[in-house]
């Protein structure tokens, strides 16, 4: 990624705080999607997402609907729900999340229960911020298969594996795509108009992607 480092803080790191005050605070902030809470044991960050953050979370997500588009793949999007499961005491909103092997499962479904609902077999974290939690330690107690993580470094496609992600070329949900593949076109973020870059991504994919085996 090409963005710079951002010097903004959480807007807030709170302790010793219960499940349900957690709950609560989630029906609170609702109707204020700007806000994100992440949830781990006993450890609450709300953070405030940033301009750059939120343009290359879409960015992104628009990548994995043109590919579920173009190979014709099921998928649900969960966008920013809140993953959460009591009995591991950790919860979290990722930037966006998709079920691809499992949108089946999802069909139909108007509320998500990660008691009995697989979770998403692919999110995205877009960490420009530097987050007081290991968020990434989150998705993996929670089972979340894959993870794309965008820094200030690069791209990177994480895999879970034994309870432990591991950094992999290729997507798990996606296996034709290369993490090598977006880095052409994320590095033209914000000099390129967004619509001309998922345009660009598309025309890639139907000339190089769906001739590909995998």
């Amino acid at each position: 990624m090409s963005t710079a480092p951002s010097s903004v803080k959480p807007a807030a790191v709170l302790h010793d705080i219960d499940w349900g005050t957690y709950t609560r605070l989630l029906r609170a902030f609702e109707r204020r999607r700007r806000f994100r809470l992440t949830y781990d044991r006993g450890m609450l960050e709300i953070m405030s997402p940033l301009w750059e953050h939120e343009k290359s979370a879409y960015l992104l997500g628009r990548f994995i609907d043109v590919v579920t588009e173009e190979l014709r793949l099921l998928c649900e999007p969960g966008r920013t729900v809140t993953l959460r499961r009591r009995r591991k005491s950790r919860g979290l909103e990722p930037d966006n999340c998709y079920w691809i092997a499992n949108a089946g499962r999802l069909a139909g479904k108007t509320r998500l229960d990660l008691r009995v609902d697989p979770p998403p077999d692919l999110a995205i974290e877009v960490d420009l911020t530097h987050s007081s939690l290991d968020r990434m330690s989150i998705y993996a107690a929670l089972g979340v298969p894959e993870v794309w993580r965008a820094t200030c470094e690069g791209l990177t496609f994480n895999i879970l594996e034994a309870g432990v992600y591991q950094v992999r070329t290729h997507s798990l949900s996606l296996p034709r795509l290369a993490s090598a593949d977006l880095v052409p076109v994320l590095a033209q973020l914000g000099r390129t108009d967004t619509t001309a870059l998922v345009a660009q991504f598309r025309d890639w994919v139907r000339q190089v992607l769906l001739n590909r085996t995998g």
